[in-house]
Order: C-alpha cells, then structure tokens, then sequence
C-alpha cells in the first residue's frame, strides 16, 4: 500500500554525494533531517557506491560535517561486496583491483586478498586511482585463467571538481574486452543484493522504507527494485527532465533533502505524490 505522506516511513535510506554532500561541503538542510528523523526515532541509514573509502572512514567524513552515526547505519559498495563474498564464497581468494580501502574493508570482514594472480579465485575490481598496467594485465590473466569477474558497482565514471574520472565500469570494459569473458557478478546500487543488504542492516521491509538519492538509474532504481518508495533529490546529477529521458519515475522529486524537514514540521503535508503516479 503505497504511502501520501513523506513522514510515514519506519527507515530513510540516503544516498550521499549530491544528496547529503558534495565533495566536503554539507548540503543545505542535509544536518537538519538528519536531525529531525533522529528526534523522532526514525531509523537512518547512508548509502555509497564508492569503493575509494572503507565504511570507517565515510563515517569520520560524515562526522566532520556535523553529521554523526555508527558504522552499522553506512553501506558501501565495498561492505556488500564483502558480504556478498561471506555469505556465496567465503573461501575466495580475492585479487583487488581497486585501492588500499578495497584491501582495508576485505580483510577487516575476513576474507582472503591475494596479490597473485594466479592465485585468484575472483577479481573484484572498483574505482582504482593507482591502478597501472601490470595490475590491469594481472586482473586480465586472473580473469582469463578462470577467475570470476566481480564489478564493485557498474558506475563508468565519477563526476569531480573538473569534469570526471573513469570509475568501476571503465576497468571492467578493459578487462572484459581483453580476457573476452563478461562480468560475473555486479553488485553496488541498484543491485538487488545491495538493496538487500541495506534493509537487513535497517531492519526493515522494503515498504517501510524511503530512499532518497539524486540519481535516477542508481538510487531510484534500487528502491523501485525491491519495493522501496524512492525521493529524487535535484541537487546532484539528475533533473526532473531525467524522468522522461530515463523512464524512472520516483514517487517524491524534491528540491534538497532539507524539505523532509521542513515537511515534519508543517501542521499540514502539502508533499503529495507527484501528479499522475499511483498513490
């Protein structure tokens, strides 16, 4: 049963660059719903495709812009890929193409890193700035000689300061490309284990749950997945001109993250779902 008011919801999943954050600058009203979910006993959880940070150190940044939670309320690319591996090979030998964070976060949760190819069992590959071409040549004959193709997340690139850089999908093009086998295995948003793995840390069931994120083919489509209700915020990549060029039609489009605030303290809800969309 669909829901008409935004403050009905047990769990609110967030992503964060351009929805909480950008770069190291808090979003306007982002501290403030946090806040506000808090006061009300709402349960709150941030998600991340980047594989760039461990879960560690994702919530120290959150705590140096005033925004403070434990590491059971974040889930990065990284943590699914690590539960992921637990819980379908929890005897893998991982060759990690990405950097120290990927290496960090796999042997925090236990699990077996090799850095011989000929040793691996899988590749997991994600956004890797050190990477150069013996590692890539290395993923590439790991994959070849029967190594499973794991991809972090399937983002192709990251957007930064000056235009972007190539992300996860980048490398596995090359790697699928040069070994000519296809990935195995995708996780990170909009997997459906990803989705998964939120909603058991949350402990929720996917109705009972918002997800808010900025991007359409990514948050959106990782509540519309498993049966989330999904907000598309309009401080990061996408517009609400994004809806007709990609099909996705979240159930709330909302200026910032800080108008979840501002809608638990009105006496009246004036957030209705978008004209046209089920309600």
């Amino acid at each position: 049963m669909h829901r008409t008011l935004i403050n009905e919801f047990t769990a609110y999943l967030f992503d964060l660059d351009g929805t909480i954050y950008i770069g190291d600058r808090v979003l306007d009203g982002a501290e403030d719903t946090i806040r506000t979910l808090r006061e009300r006993r709402k349960s709150v959880m941030f998600a991340t495709n980047t594989t760039l940070y461990t879960r560690k150190q994702v919530m120290y940044k959150l705590a140096r812009l005033g925004i403070h939670c434990s590491g059971d309320e974040i889930i990065t690319a990284l943590t699914a890929a690590g539960e992921y591996f637990r819980e379908h090979a929890p005897g893998a030998s991982i060759y990690p193409l990405g950097g120290e964070a990927m290496t960090m976060e796999l042997t925090g949760m236990g699990l077996n890193v090799t850095q011989h190819e000929e040793d691996a069992t899988h590749v997991l590959v994600g956004l890797d700035q050190s990477m150069n071409y013996r590692r890539l040549t290395a993923a590439v004959n790991a994959v070849r000689n029967g190594a499973f193709l794991v991809a972090a997340n399937p983002d192709p690139f990251c957007p930064v300061e000056k235009g972007v850089i190539p992300d996860t999908w980048a490398l596995i093009s090359a790697i699928e490309t040069a070994s000519g086998r296809t990935t195995d295995i995708r996780l990170g948003k909009p997997s459906a284990y990803y989705a998964a793995c939120a909603l058991k840390q949350l402990g929720v069931r996917p109705e009972d749950c918002l997800m808010v994120g900025d991007k359409l083919e990514t948050d959106i489509a990782l509540g519309q997945r498993v049966g989330m209700s999904t907000a598309l915020v309009l401080t990061g990549v996408d517009a609400a001109e994004s809806i007709e060029q990609t099909g996705i039609q979240p159930d709330y489009i909302l200026r910032s993250v800080g108008v979840i605030a501002e809608h638990f303290r009105s006496k009246e809800s004036e957030l209705r779902w978008p004209s046209g969309s089920s309600g």
